[in-house]
């Protein structure tokens, strides 16, 4: 049975591997956007957000005694490179790759709500801070994700049916 400490650290661990991996999966992304200028810049924004907060973590694990795990930070970045892959064979990778931001936004928003009860439960305010720092970057790419996921959607669509016009990225 672990300690709150414990777990404290564990999920620190985990979070910082998730961050390594949405880095590596916005970058993809970022790099193969062609038509679509204000997502594109966008992405990029959220991908310095999240090079910051994966820095954030392993302040937090530092400080704390402990170090990253470079087993789960490589195998998040492994699966992280072949989601960038598969958008190379679709033909709405901008579709899929903005639903795919949609649903890890909501899975980061629930890991960072976790870590802060957690930090909180340890009297660690300086990591509950930082993670609520990090909770409200993830709530407002969540919250433009939602705002533009039909817009884009119309706009790929508008692009698809157009002659010579090239809709995919």
């Amino acid at each position: 049975m672990a300690t709150v400490e414990e777990r404290l650290m564990e999920w620190l661990r985990d979070a910082h591997a998730m961050e390594e991996q949405a880095e590596t999966m916005l970058n993809a992304l970022a790099r193969r956007i062609e038509n679509y200028p204000d997502v594109k810049a966008q992405i990029e924004r959220h991908l310095a957000e999240t090079q910051d907060q994966a820095r954030t973590l392993r302040g937090c694990i530092e400080r704390r005694g402990g170090d990253t795990s470079s087993v789960k930070d490589l195998a998040a970045k492994f699966v992280a490179m072949g989601q960038g892959l598969s958008g190379v064979f679709v033909g709405d990778e901008i579709i899929k790759g903005a639903m795919a931001s949609y649903t890890f936004e909501h899975m980061e928003i629930a890991a960072y709500r976790v870590l802060i009860a957690t930090a909180e439960a340890c009297g660690d305010t300086a990591t509950k801070t930082a993670c609520e720092g990090i909770l409200q970057q993830e709530l407002a790419m969540a919250t433009w994700c939602e705002e533009n996921l039909a817009p884009l959607t119309l706009r790929y669509l508008g692009r698809e049916e157009a002659p010579g016009v090239t809709a995919k990225h």
